[in-house]
């Protein structure tokens, strides 16, 4: 037995093959995905084809509809030879074709594709451009490349219309020119011209599709593509002089401001602010990849290779067959396999060098604390302290290394903070901001009241900041 898939064509029964207008009037049984196309009433002029619209009208999903289309076509092959006729070529753009031939060929199922004029055919004739290097897109699952051509198809009413409009609109501008294409290959077709904004403007239906011609690189501004395309510009022959000068040696130091300048922005909850910073520790990442690649050493796609399996690699609970039901789960996993994946002489080890001391030594102590080096409650570590800070007092009379044991004492309270479930850096950080703030208020209320503050004695100053204080708690 064999099942035969054939296209039916975009509209014109003119468009229809001679092999699979032979096909369709072998006497064969012939399964329609759906009757409402113009060229079936050309071919079934007395309704004897079986269609599937039934199943449309109670299908819960495309996907369900699919498997509902395939189990009945494939029901009809078990008798003999089959024609599955669909509107189109049957495998552009022809979703139900694509599960049936699988489910074909699973089955022991012979099977074969006719070709045919598929609507993008019609499309780049009615446009005038080349169908070369156009895309097909599904406006039910879109997967588009802003700077390359687009057909999208799957535009049936106004509900899926405006839905797309939506997705387009986070990647194009809202006046970038989108041509409706209605009725392709019929003696209906016409085309008209729209902004983006306003496709979901009127009603659609199922012989309508969509043309968006491409963006320009420049112009790609809201995909990582374009960002991307930008960088090498710089980067390129005719770029720019400095961009071209940079290594990653004169790169460090924007790479570490950017960063802190991105918590700064976290820390002012300001959603704004943090957009701008996370562009600007991502164009750090670009132009290091940029660097990499104009040296020979690598390219951002080994970049971008190396952390996505690596994300892969460890969750096998989402890409594998893993199973982690909590985070705390997931984090014992990932932990299990990079000691698998980068095996070391010691758990400090990858704790790096530069990283702030206070922050080093909550990873550094956490690190111990996973073999068991710790106390066992928090009284240990606050003892610890009260001990330290002696030694410190009496290394203040001349006895010891004050710098040494003022360490100490972070360090113990690095162990603190981390038992508490804090972040010593951001805490300090915190209290950093806190004094900045209120200091700056007492510098205002001394300029307002023509004080001088460099002449003022303590309990002057003191009083000064319980002032700004107050002033901040009630504000």
């Amino acid at each position: 037995m064999t099942l035969h898939i054939v296209g039916l064509g975009p509209g014109r029964p003119s468009l229809l093959t001679e092999e699979a207008a032979a096909l369709l009037a072998s006497g064969l049984p012939v399964v329609l995905r759906t009757r409402h196309h113009p060229t079936v009433a050309h071919v079934d002029p007395g309704g004897r084809f079986e269609d599937c619209d039934d199943l449309y009208r109670g299908g819960s999903s495309f996907a369900a509809v699919y498997e509902a289309i395939a189990a009945r076509v494939l029901g009809r092959a078990a008798a003999g030879d089959v024609i599955f006729a669909v509107p189109g070529h049957p495998l552009v753009a022809e979703s139900s074709v694509t599960l049936l031939m699988q489910q074909a060929r699973a089955g022991g199922v012979a099977c074969r594709a006719y070709p045919a004029v598929s609507f993008a055919d019609v499309a780049a004739t009615a446009l005038g451009v080349d169908l070369g290097n156009m895309q097909v897109c599904d406006a039910l699952d879109l997967r588009i490349d802003a700077q390359r051509p687009a057909l999208i198809h799957q535009v049936f009413d106004r509900d899926v219309t405006a839905d797309l409009k939506l997705r387009l609109l986070d990647i194009y501008p809202a006046s970038h020119p989108v041509t409706v294409l209605t009725a392709l290959g019929s003696e209906n077709e016409t085309t008209r011209a729209v902004p983006l904004a306003e496709i979901d403007h009127r009603p659609f239906g199922y012989l309508e599709c969509l043309y968006l011609p491409p963006l320009a690189p420049e112009e790609d501004v809201r995909r990582f593509d374009g960002l991307f395309a930008v960088i090498e510009r710089l980067h390129g022959p005719d770029g720019c002089p400095w961009d071209r000068e940079q290594t990653h040696e004169s790169l460090r130091p924007h790479l570490l401001e950017e960063a802190y300048e991105a918590l700064e922005a976290i820390d002012s909850g300001d959603p704004g602010l943090l957009t701008e910073e996370m562009g600007d520790v991502l164009l750090q990442v670009l132009m290091h990849a940029a660097v990499g690649n104009r040296s020979g050493e690598f390219t951002f796609a080994d970049v971008s290779e190396h952390i996505a399996r690596k994300l892969i690699r460890r969750h096998p609970h989402v890409f594998g067959e893993g199973t982690a039901k909590t985070s705390d789960e997931v984090y014992k996993n990932w932990e299990a396999l990079k000691k698998a994946e980068k095996p070391r002489e010691s758990i400090l080890d990858g704790v790096p060098a530069t990283l702030p001391a206070l922050a080093a030594s909550q990873s550094i102590q956490g690190r111990a604390r996973r073999l068991g080096f710790d106390w066992p409650d928090i009284e240990g570590p606050l003892e610890k302290m009260l001990e330290e800070v002696r030694e410190f007092a009496r290394a203040e009379d001349g006895d010891g290394d004050r710098e040494d044991e003022f360490g100490d004492i972070l360090f113990v309270l690095a162990n603190i903070a981390q038992r508490l479930g804090l972040d010593a850096e951001q805490a300090l950080r915190r209290a950093n901001a806190k004094f900045r703030r209120r200091f700056g208020a007492m510098e205002r209320i001394a300029e307002t009241e023509g004080i001088e503050m460099k002449g003022m004695d303590l309990a002057g100053l003191d009083a000064l900041w319980d002032r700004a204080k107050a002033d901040e708690q009630s504000g």
